[in-house]
């Protein structure tokens, strides 16, 4: 996909904030994992109160509108579980996945489960409604 953010997504919702977030796969070489990882990341330190109290009259969490954009180096994006990323968001409709070229491919340098590499993923999730 393209990397650009006027994706259809983002001018179709009223953007609220962007959370970011990093997540590493040390041993197993699993970039799902490290994908999950980096979207935990980016929603673990957040809570979004305006959705729950009525700050936004007539907007609750039914109407939360997410784009998910991650960075991943791009041999490993073919063996991402898009479907098992998108269980990490508790609530909010994904409007649009997006996968990149980015993250890192690093040695550990040390053994692990089948070579030395980490796998590092970056997260940006677009919240808005």
């Amino acid at each position: 996909m393209e990397g650009g953010l006027k994706g259809s997504s983002l001018q179709d919702m009223k953007l609220l904030f962007v959370e970011m977030g990093v997540g590493y796969d040390l041993h197993g070489q699993d970039i799902t994992a490290a994908a999950m990882r980096a979207c935990r990341d980016a929603i673990s330190a957040n809570s979004i109160p305006a959705f729950r109290k009525g700050s936004i009259p007539g907007v609750t969490s039914d109407h939360m509108k997410l784009h998910v954009k991650l960075g991943v180096p791009h041999p490993l994006q073919q063996n991402l579980n898009k479907d098992k990323i998108k269980s990490v968001f508790p609530y909010g409709q994904i409007m649009n996945f997006e996968v990149v070229d980015g993250g890192l491919v690093c040695s550990t340098e040390e053994m692990a489960e089948k070579n030395d590499d980490c796998y590092i993923v970056n997260a940006a999730v677009y919240v808005g409604y």
